[in-house]
């Protein structure tokens, strides 16, 4: 049986794919570097490096882009929360992307409402990180794309089948012999796919940093739950933590745990060892692994903890 430190993932040490998506060649967005950290992911591209393939109920990814890169109005059927990591980001929402938008700083949360098309871009002046959060083990079954970014991807040579897997044509590829192409969404199917208004969004989706820093004072702060600021099952719930928040004594939890450090540094404990964690890190503690958690010196020191939940992955929570 592996120990803590073989299921660190150092941000050092990720491995992006360029090549995950159907945009990938797509004028705005030919840049962006997708991570998968733990779990399947979402991406459509057999280049894809998983890092821990431990299935745990929810998903670990991030998204890396530089300035004015931007990825395609997309959409899932569970849970997708990120925050920002590095950079400032513009989210923006909608058939056409036009229904709202807001601009996330480092630290802000969002958990992104299931079935509204989304997309986001780096507006920041050097290279941007947003940590993802993907409920369901399968990530929801992967991506639906809004139909004009399959058309725009059709012109710069990739076609995204109907198995899920993106074939491109200015390496020789085509679709298999029994595979189309990815259907479009109709327009009837289309009318499902609510405009949400920006004041809904930032009121019932959005957590700021500071306003978190601020309420986690002697205890973590509930960010993600059927309790929490956001108010939502996604099957997982994610804490803040930050100076204070938890003692540092040996404990453990009933679900699988992933801690991803935002600012400051954290030594980690366990029996037999211990390391620090960094900014970018991602680490999975199985249930029952006892653990102890502090900051390792002076300074801002914050964190985000992920639990996995016995709520089924799905569409967003209606009993907010």
């Amino acid at each position: 049986m592996s120990n803590i430190q073989d299921r660190i993932v150092r941000y050092g040490d990720l491995k992006p794919c360029k090549t995950a998506f159907i945009d990938a060649h797509t004028p705005g967005s030919d840049q962006k570097e997708n991570f998968t950290i733990i779990g399947g992911g979402v991406s459509e591209s057999p280049d894809q490096h998983v890092h821990i393939t431990d299935q745990i109920g929810f998903n670990i990814g991030a998204a890396g882009q530089p300035p004015k890169c931007r990825n395609s109005l997309h959409t899932h059927t569970t849970a997708e929360v990120f925050f920002v990591l590095k950079g400032r980001w513009r989210f923006f929402w909608g058939r056409y992307g036009t229904a709202g938008e807001f601009v996330a700083e480092e630290g802000d949360i969002f958990n992104i409402p299931t079935g509204i098309f989304r997309g986001f871009e780096n507006i920041g002046t050097d290279y941007g990180m947003i940590m993802a959060v993907l409920g369901g083990d399968d990530a929801g079954g992967g991506v639906t794309w809004a139909p004009q970014v399959i058309e725009d991807a059709r012109e710069h040579g990739l076609v995204l089948g109907e198995n899920g897997s993106l074939y491109d044509s200015k390496k020789g590829e085509n679709l298999p012999d029994g595979v189309g192409p990815m259907p479009l969404l109709s327009e009837d199917e289309l009318k499902a796919f609510p405009e949400v208004p920006v004041e809904g969004v930032i009121r019932d989706y959005v957590a700021r940093y500071w306003d978190l820093i601020a309420l986690a004072g002697d205890k973590p702060a509930k960010v993600i739950g059927e309790d929490a600021l956001l108010r939502d099952r996604p099957g997982f719930e994610v804490d803040f933590l930050t100076r204070g928040s938890i003692a540092d004594e040996m404990h453990s939890h009933d679900k699988p745990t992933v801690l991803m450090p935002m600012r400051g540094h954290w030594k980690l404990r366990w029996d037999g060892g211990e390391t620090v964690l960094n900014p970018g890190d991602t680490c999975l503690i199985n249930p029952g692994e006892a653990h102890a958690l502090a900051p390792s010196m002076t300074g801002e020191a914050s964190l985000y903890r992920v639990r996995t939940t016995d709520d089924p992955a799905g569409l967003t929570w209606s009993g907010r």
